[in-house]
């Protein structure tokens, strides 16, 4: 501000610039140059890759930048011809919340060139996205509580300036304890929010886009705020929960260290089926196709009852949305291949007349 003082200073002891009109567009003169230049400077760094950041930035804060200094400008200049006139001070006063309420906007604007720059080089595309999907969770959540922060400070430097919020502050001091114990019970679940989102953010119990079953719904998670969690559903409903839920209760996360999933297949048979030949064309079916990752390929029975037996193959493919494609192409095709081959080894029930049963010549 002193240089500032300084050379509106000097321009102010001619009579010339006494003039509120020259002054005005003076003012507008000298901005309009600032932003042009901004503006130059921005054109030529963003020619060049390696200053694409700094071009960015310089951009985002061209309109923010322009203002903070006609605010200070005319602020100055209303300091140094203070008089009796009480427009005088209200302007004063109105220059000053312009210049912080523009502060907080180059502020904003510049953490969030920060974040989309350094959040683009994590691809959420690729098949092996879990770094991608703990760096989008991290930048998002922090981002919104770093914003949130810079735009209480703002609003709470704008309502300083008042003379009449001062002196309530002032006045509110002494019982400042008091006050905090009831805005604290009666702001709980929020508070208590806030501190979910940045936990989660920290420790990363979930990721942007990890497939999750939670409350008996499938899907995944597609937005993390500080005070609720959105999942997509499979069927694209949308199950909106709250983000304590993911630190009181358990869920399954099944992308939780890597993309990759195993898939089960389970099939009711006859006992007559031939489980070896049944193997072979589970693995012809897996390597005819694409989906399968060539990591997982189990075929076992695993249960026996009085009128069938279970098999249960196992697939495994590079995340959810391809293993559940790969399970339904695995059962559709063993159960063709049943039917084309073996349709006796369907599950059937057996019914043996009393003519086909012979007893001992003793029980006769």
């Amino acid at each position: 501000m002193q240089w500032i003082h300084a050379i509106t200073g000097f321009l102010w002891k001619y009579p010339l610039w006494n003039n509120p009109f020259l002054q005005f567009g003076g003012w507008v003169v000298v901005c309009t140059a600032l932003y042009l230049l901004i503006g130059k400077l921005t054109q030529i760094l963003g020619r060049s890759q390696r200053s694409a950041l700094m071009a960015k930035l310089i951009h985002s804060s061209q309109k923010p930048l322009t203002l903070i200094f006609f605010a200070l400008l005319a602020k100055s200049a209303l300091v140094i011809n203070a008089g009796d006139a009480e427009w005088r001070d209200s302007m004063s006063h109105v220059s000053s919340l312009l210049a912080i309420a523009c502060t907080g906007w180059l502020a904003v604007s510049l953490i969030s060139v920060c974040k989309a720059h350094f959040i683009q080089r994590y691809n959420m595309l690729t098949a092996d996205n879990y770094r991608a999907r703990r760096m989008h969770t991290q930048f998002n959540v922090l981002y919104r509580v770093i914003i949130v922060l810079i735009i209480i400070i703002t609003l709470a430097l704008m309502l300083m300036t008042f003379d009449s919020v001062t002196k309530l502050g002032t006045s509110l001091l002494a019982s400042a304890g008091v006050t905090g114990i009831l805005i604290g019970f009666a702001a709980q679940k929020t508070i208590g929010s806030i501190f979910a989102g940045i936990q989660i953010a920290i420790t990363q119990p979930i990721n942007i886009e990890d497939a999750v079953v939670i409350e008996g719904e499938w899907g995944w998670i597609e937005e993390i705020t500080l005070t609720y969690v959105v999942v997509r559903i499979w069927d694209l409903r949308r199950l909106v929960v709250p983000i304590t839920y993911f630190n009181e209760k358990p869920f399954q996360n099944w992308t939780r260290r890597t993309a990759e999933i195993i898939g089960t297949v389970e099939i009711y048979a006859d006992y007559t089926v031939p489980v070896d030949e049944m193997r072979e064309e589970l693995t012809r079916l897996l390597e005819a196709s694409p989906l399968w990752n060539k990591r997982t390929n189990v075929l076992q029975v695993t249960e026996t009852t009085e009128k069938a037996i279970k098999l249960r193959a196992l697939v495994s493919a590079k995340d959810s949305p391809t293993t559940w494609d790969l399970r339904c192409y695995v059962r559709e095709g063993l159960m063709s291949w049943l039917q084309r081959h073996y349709p006796h080894a369907l599950p059937q029930n057996r019914v043996v007349g009393d003519e086909a049963v012979k007893l001992p010549d003793f029980q006769r």
